[in-house]
């Protein structure tokens, strides 16, 4: 079936007092379509929140579409490469990553300040190996 387009932005509830220290994956719902493997080309619906705020600083859904990333390879912080991994096409999936696994003392701008735990809830849109059906102008 895959990624429903009628899917909804999610709402991330306030998370508590002791950020975990290593990374958690929690799936909401688990989807039926291919899996997200190491290089794929993915398109991914997401909302962020800072552990400390629990406000929002990104969402995919305010700019009303996925974020389109190879996973896996660098291309995004490493709790997201880690932690999309083995994510079905369809399925929901609540991300926790700290610091070290996301912008480390560094921060990120004005948005996520240094040393910041970070929530994530992912729809995973779409998997694709590299170079899938480009010889058909699909991609």
């Amino acid at each position: 079936m895959g990624f429903d387009p009628n899917t909804e932005k999610p709402e991330i509830d306030f998370p508590g007092d002791n950020p975990p220290s290593e990374l958690v994956l929690e799936d909401i719902w688990e989807g039926d379509g291919a899996t997200a493997e190491p290089g794929n080309i993915i398109k991914a619906h997401y909302v962020g929140v800072s552990w400390s705020t629990g406000e929002e600083f990104d969402a995919s859904w305010n700019r009303g579409e996925p974020l389109e990333f190879q996973v896996g390879v660098g291309q995004v912080i490493p709790g997201w490469d880690q932690g999309l991994l083995g994510m079905k096409v369809g399925g929901r999936r609540k991300i926790t990553i700290p610091p070290h696994l996301g912008y480390g003392e560094r921060g990120a701008g004005a948005a996520i300040k240094p040393n910041e735990t970070l929530i994530f809830v992912v729809d995973l849109v779409s998997t694709n190996k590299p170079g899938a059906g480009r010889s058909f102008g699909i991609r």
